[in-house]
């Protein structure tokens, strides 16, 4: 059975950074086989089942998509009285695709003559309840092979090619451009040679000789396809010029404004990738000032420098999350027009109260910090300014408020920095929350972080902790709206009752989106969020 890759949520592809295992190894249910890296966070696949290693199909270095073949594992061993019960008991999905359980209908297949007829229909769509059909790249009664491009589906999120994974002629084509289609909603039948699908069922579905075609459970025409890569494009035939470029190159082409249409492709056939979105742009940014087409839009360039001409240099590679995280900013700092306001919040009794119960949480593994009391209060904080928690329409159009609070808060790795994700946060207590902060921190700097453990959040807050500063402007996590820095708290002397006290104070940094958020916002934000501080006690209410 084919190892594949699982669900990667909202990110498009992952790079693979280790192999755990050998051709025939034997290995367990959970034992890892790879270990992949987005610009997020690392993880670890396992196996899935138990069995021998027979193939491994991806090698250090390889950029994969969900869906992915890593590998074939023979779980001959461990399946005796399963395949005795013959293929049509079977629960699962023979590629071992986990999105196909045992719930999922297959696909309907017949036998004309000497053909068989198959459907092809979108994949498994992880959280996403419906995508657009923005392209159509076959037409009815064309030639398609393995690979061939056949539609292409945006969501919010991503776009995602539909190969065809069958060589055949495509007898129908079941949606039009601007259709909305969901996982499973049909796409197009086709027409192949039962010799061939009998190959392609026999080398991962072996069957006993007489079985019939509807009684197999592995249906690979209807089974998830990978995400195209830029390496696996391939032209189907359509009248005009086709626009070849997997949906890195197309979301990168749309984050940076270069028309497709007006860029030559140098993969092959034409295929457009990366580096030719990158030198169109570049090149349109560097024409001079005298040409007809003028540059409007593009950055002043900060010119190179030889720095060893003043004396001895070493050039440290940034990690990947480094890299990611640069332009992450980069671009939320571009696109977002940043206000920052500074507060105090009086932390006296806070302190008093962590001190008291330090040892209590200490007898059940907690670090009692003051993160947790912070992340409470944030949370009814924004309970009472829900704007905050809340994102701009892509159109700009429109406030999407969020009924749920997903608290990020920013971990720093020897990777570079990450931002793992306390789904429900506001549901939690102090103590809960603390475990939980201290868990998803753990995770980050031993990289065992799931993907599904960055993505979600509402709101961020990025704690200095014991490094100190009196403030900073930190730089908002979009699509989010707002972000709270939190500095070292420092005793100060505060004028109560006609005398100054030492009091321990908390700076707080607010950064908002001013398309969003304006200064009547943020402020009383910040005098909710610092009176809730200041008197912990209505943390209970």
């Amino acid at each position: 059975m084919n190892i594949v890759l699982p669900s990667l949520g909202d990110i498009e592809e992952v790079e693979v950074t280790e192999i755990c295992v050998a051709v025939s190894d034997v290995v367990g249910a959970d034992d890892p086989i790879i270990v992949i890296e987005s610009d997020k966070a690392s993880m670890e696949v396992p196996a899935g089942n138990a069995g021998t290693i027979v193939e491994i199909s991806v090698a250090l270095g390889d950029q994969l998509g969900e869906g992915a073949i890593i590998g074939k594992l023979d779980t001959a061993s461990t399946e005796g009285a399963d395949s005795a019960a013959g293929p049509t008991s079977q629960q699962s999905d023979d590629t071992g695709n986990p999105s196909a359980a045992k719930d999922s209908e297959p696909s309907e297949q017949a036998r004309v003559g000497g053909q068989q007829v198959v459907q092809i229909s979108v994949p498994d769509l992880g959280d996403i309840d419906e995508v657009e059909v923005i392209e159509v790249a076959a037409i009815a009664g064309s030639q398609v092979a393995p690979g061939d491009l056949l539609v292409v589906l945006e969501s919010d999120k991503a776009s995602m090619e539909i190969p065809a994974e069958v060589t055949g002629v495509l007898l129908e084509v079941n949606v039009a451009v601007g259709d909305q289609v969901s996982a499973g909603s049909l796409l197009a039948t086709a027409s192949i040679e039962g010799a061939l699908q009998d190959d392609v069922m026999a080398e991962d579905c072996p069957s006993q000789e007489g079985e019939t075609l509807a009684a197999a459970p592995s249906q690979p025409a209807a089974a998830m396809p990978e995400p195209a890569s830029e390496d696996n494009m391939a032209p189907a035939a359509a009248a005009g010029r086709q626009i070849y470029a997997g949906p890195a190159t197309r979301r990168l082409a749309r984050e940076i404004g270069v028309p497709l249409e007006q860029v030559e492709g140098s993969g092959n056939r034409g295929r457009v990738t990366k580096d030719d979105v990158k030198a169109w742009a570049k090149a349109r940014i560097n024409q001079p000032a005298m040409t007809s087409t003028p540059v409007t839009s593009g950055i002043p360039h900060v010119p190179a420098v030889d720095f060893a001409k003043f004396g001895d240099v070493e050039e440290q590679p940034l990690t990947r999350i480094q890299k990611q995280v640069a332009l992450n900013m980069q671009r939320s700092w571009l696109n977002i027009p940043h206000v920052t306001q500074h507060a105090n919040a009086d932390i006296e009794d806070l302190e008093s109260f962590r001190q008291s119960i330090k040892v209590e949480a200490q007898n059940q593994g907690i670090k009692l910090s003051p993160l947790p009391f912070i992340i409470k209060a944030v949370c009814q904080t924004l309970a009472a300014h829900p704007k905050l928690n809340g994102s701009l329409s892509a159109d700009g159009e429109n406030l999407v408020v969020k009924h749920y609070t997903n608290i990020g808060i920013a971990v720093d790795t020897p990777e570079g920095l990450v931002v793992p994700v306390i789904r429900g946060a506001d549901q939690l207590g102090i103590l809960a929350l603390a475990g939980k902060a201290q868990e998803l921190a753990e995770k980050a700097r031993s990289k065992k972080l799931a993907l599904d453990d960055l993505s979600g959040g509402t709101f961020t807050i990025s704690s200095l902790g014991n490094i100190g500063g009196t403030g900073f402007t930190p730089i908002i996590n979009a699509p989010e709206v707002a972000i709270l820095g939190v500095g070292k708290s420092v005793i100060q002397p505060v004028w109560q009752e006609g005398a100054f006290e030492p009091r321990l104070q908390l700076p707080l940094s607010l950064s908002y989106d001013h398309r969003v958020i304006n200064g009547v916002d943020g402020g009383n934000f910040m005098v909710t969020l610092t009176a809730l501080l200041a008197d912990i006690r209505r943390l209970a209410l």
